[in-house]
């Protein structure tokens, strides 16, 4: 017997629903963003549990139209930011300005910035000096902003998707470990297959322009997202994705000799907490009424590899956090469970 709780009828009928819903929307995306589905379906659980996404790829692969798609598709306030070296806080904040009302009186009033929005594409966020990164680091933690000393919340939902090229580091500030501990997922996004991109060149070179709808309403996604919180995990999983998070750490008391000779430091427990809040998005998608082991299978590799430090000896031999984070999903067992 499972020790997780189980969802109730109303409940039940709404995951159906919800799972509905993101084919739905699949399709809809579909109809711009061709191929690219190890990019799209976790994006898509990203907006599900309202989880920040970093998506590094090479330019060319539609990262900016993926997510401006979503947008549409969703019906969401959408704002790009284009990070740029000499870019301030306030330039994506806001500030206060001098103000003139009809009665001739001055004030000073906050203007908002293009961060007072429900989607946010930050594109080439490592382009950006650490001042402005820290700006952006408290509204995804705090979902607030703060100006001449005084806070103004963001309104609900807001989930930020930053892209980064992989090949260009000049000119470039890395981010934090804490800005990048507060990416839920980071999606590495490839070359289309030989039959994608015949598909995405006949498509783009016609002249047509396919109109993306908007589905459902933002209560109706707001209600998908309190649904996800809810989906039941027993102790079992939850130990299974404890269990990848701690075989990363190399100080830890049973770390292999795998992790102390190739890793400098590992996830931390908000990796975990990634992985089954991830898992639970999954779990909607796919009209499960629980999450498994497999969903943390699925999810762990997002979760984990922008969270854990290849040692110099991984460096040396060309591993990289992928290839470290793939070791330890296949070395490490689920728990045994007894019931």
């Amino acid at each position: 017997m499972s020790d997780a709780p189980i969802l109730v009828e109303s409940d039940l009928k709404l995951l159906e629903q919800a799972s509905l819903s993101y084919q739905r929307l699949r399709q809809e995306v579909g109809k711009v963003i061709i191929g690219q589905e190890d990019i799209v379906r976790p994006a898509l659980a990203a907006i599900f549990c309202q989880g920040h996404t970093l998506i590094i790829g090479v330019p060319g692969l539609a990262k900016t139209l993926l997510v401006k798609t979503l947008a549409q598709a969703l019906d969401w306030s959408f704002k790009r930011i284009q990070f740029t070296p000499d870019m301030m806080p306030a330039d994506i904040i806001g500030m206060e300005l001098l103000q003139e009302d009809e009665s001739g009186r001055r004030s000073m009033q906050f203007v908002k910035g293009p961060l007072f929005a429900n989607i946010i594409l930050a594109d080439e966020i490592n382009r950006t000096p650490p001042k402005t990164q820290s700006a952006l680091l408290e509204a995804m933690q705090e979902y607030t902003v703060t100006s001449m000393g005084t806070g103004h919340s963001l309104e609900q939902p807001f989930i930020v998707f930053a892209t980064q090229n992989p090949i260009e580091q000049e000119g470039t500030y890395p981010l934090p470990e804490a800005q990048l501990d507060r990416f839920m997922f980071s999606l590495w996004m490839s070359y289309p297959s030989a039959l994608e991109e015949e598909e995405i060149v006949m498509a783009t070179t016609e002249g047509k322009v396919p109109q993306v709808s908007s589905l459902f309403s933002l209560e109706e996604v707001r209600t998908y997202q309190e649904l996800v919180h809810r989906i039941p995990v027993s102790r079992h999983v939850v130990s299974y994705a404890v269990s990848l998070s701690r075989a990363t750490r190399p100080d830890d008391l049973d770390a292999s000799t795998y992790t102390k000779n190739y890793i400098s430091w590992g996830a931390g427990p908000r990796a975990s907490q990634h992985m089954i809040l991830g898992a639970k998005a999954m779990a909607l998608l796919d009209g499960q009424p629980t999450v498994t082991a497999e969903h943390i299978r699925q999810i762990a590799p997002l979760v984990l590899r922008h969270r854990i430090l290849p040692s110099y000896n991984a460096t040396g031999e060309g591993l990289n956090s992928a290839d470290l984070v793939r070791h330890i999903i296949d070395s490490v067992s689920e728990p045994i469970y007894v019931a």
